[in-house]
């Protein structure tokens, strides 16, 4: 994988899964922005998000006013604003080429990680919706970066309320540099040091945490005991509430016969509907160009290696993470092609023991629908598909496949008595709210935004809103926590 940047430097049970052709809905594929580097250029391992305000928020690693990168907000016909050129302050003190994307806070707020800052090694920042950035933590700021280095991952809210993260470098590790590290901030900007990733623990982790049943989870790209002697290619760890960090699964690259899972995950991992964690890996797997795999409990298993069909037809070498959309089944992005020329990337759909290739990139002319789309996709509530490529100078595009609207939430779970967000459309004139058939109280922010409260006696289970133009149902279950 050539082009991906460090800012601008810086054993399982296989189960084959047919590599056939299924089904699916037309589909419509719309590039909404070209960036031209003024306004932008490169989003990298970010995926987009989805604001209050029903538009849709991301970064990219360079470009903006000072060639340093920026924070957008795209309209969903395509109307692009900066809000943020990074580099603003002398010495890039405010942050520089930031290479994941964000965080919508329970405050209404968007947290995120970049490179630059005060000691050079990247730095927590908080922004307004308007655009004005406040640095929380500038990292490198301890002797020998124990606080951490090269923070590429996103930022995650956790139930507690503060954001957590990882970084790259840095740590009290072995490696060279540190093996990176977990931290934990405040949105006031409290800094906490949580873990230090070691090499037989799994080290440089390019992927953000992810909470699911209340732990946290998150994978590393090399790393693992494999055996005394060796390492391996990855881990999928966990993190105890006392900061101790485990590997559940380690990726290995040689001597592990029957081991198709893949190898060096640079994705983090997606929460299903049913609770199973799904994830992808760089490279291995049957096709040897890798796979996307899903564990409850171990081992884990493969759900399908690319690179089966006939000059990798089906895709190959996933950065990204897959996401389950409102039909249940798997979507995400492959980023380019093992043997050669002339292959750029793919969207695919996953169901069934089957993938469907949606779109291939630079499938236009002079490639004018991007190529290698290194991010993750989102699902927006209006039931689109948006992405971004990071070739050339980069591009956001939209894929429909005749999925409907649905909503979605700011933050999620809660506890009884505790507000909690919902994303959607069409919210003006809304007559109620339930969390899975129990009326909660609710007030309508605006067409976008409806602020409600977990009532008494709720469960865990989907939230419905009731519009003028019809009942929207939320895309994956609020978690009711005791």
């Amino acid at each position: 994988m050539s082009d991906l940047s460090w800012w601008n430097k810086a054993c399982a049970v296989f189960v084959l899964c047919a590599a056939t052709a299924i089904a699916t809905p037309a589909q419509t594929f719309t590039t909404l922005v070209n960036f031209d580097g003024a306004n932008g250029s490169s989003p990298e391992y970010m995926s987009l998000i989805q604001g209050i305000d029903g538009d849709l928020y991301g970064t990219t690693t360079s470009g903006g006013a000072n060639d340093q990168g920026t924070v957008f907000k795209l309209t969903r016909n395509g109307v692009l604003t900066t809000l943020y050129s990074f580099c603003a302050l002398p010495d890039c003190a405010d942050g520089a080429g930031p290479a994941a994307g964000l965080v919508l806070g329970t405050d209404g707020n968007f947290y995120g990680t970049a490179g630059g800052g005060v000691y050079g090694e990247g730095v927590i920042f908080k922004m307004t919706s308007k655009g004005k950035l406040t640095t929380l933590h500038s990292f490198c700021k301890r002797a020998g970066c124990l606080d951490g280095a090269a923070p590429l991952a996103g930022l995650i809210q956790a139930t507690d309320g503060a954001l957590y993260g990882t970084t790259y470098y840095g740590g009290t590790g072995s490696c060279t540099s540190g093996c990176g590290t977990v931290f934990k901030i405040t949105k006031d900007g409290r800094f906490t040091a949580v873990a230090d990733f070691e090499r037989y623990t799994g080290h440089y982790p390019n992927a953000p945490l992810i909470q699911a049943n209340g732990e946290f989870y998150g994978t590393t790209t090399e790393g693992g005991r494999q055996r005394v002697e060796k390492t391996g290619t990855g881990t999928i760890y966990t993190l105890s509430d006392t900061g101790e960090l485990s590997d559940l699964y380690v990726f290995c690259s040689f001597e592990c016969s029957g081991d198709y899972a893949g190898q060096s995950p640079m994705a983090g991992l997606f929460q299903g509907v049913e609770g199973i964690l799904y994830g992808t890996a760089y490279e291995g797997g049957y096709g040897g160009a890798g796979t996307v795999y899903k564990f409850s409990e171990l081992p884990v298993s493969t759900v399908y290696p690319f690179c089966m069909l006939p000059s990798c037809a089906d895709g190959a070498f996933p950065v990204s993470p897959v996401i389950q959309a409102t039909d249940g089944n798997l979507y995400g992005t492959t980023t380019e092609y093992p043997l050669g020329e002339g292959y750029y990337g793919t969207v695919f759909e996953h169901h069934d023991g089957g993938l469907a290739t949606l779109h291939t990139f630079c499938s236009q002319a002079n490639c004018a629908d991007g190529y290698y789309p290194y991010g993750g996709l989102l699902q927006a509530t209006d039931g689109n598909f948006y992405g971004t490529t990071y070739g050339g100078y980069g591009t956001v595009f939209k894929l429909s496949t005749g999925l409907g609207p649905f909503v979605s939430f700011v933050h999620n779970p809660a506890k009884i008595g505790q507000p909690f967000g919902i994303l959607g459309q069409g919210f003006t004139g809304t007559t109620s709210v339930s969390l899975n058939g129990t009326p909660a109280s609710f007030t309508v922010k605006s067409d976008t935004f409806i602020e409600a409260t977990v009532p008494a006696g709720a469960t865990t289970g989907y939230v419905t809103v009731t519009t003028p133009t019809g009942t929207l149902t939320s895309n994956v279950p609020f978690q009711v926590i005791p």
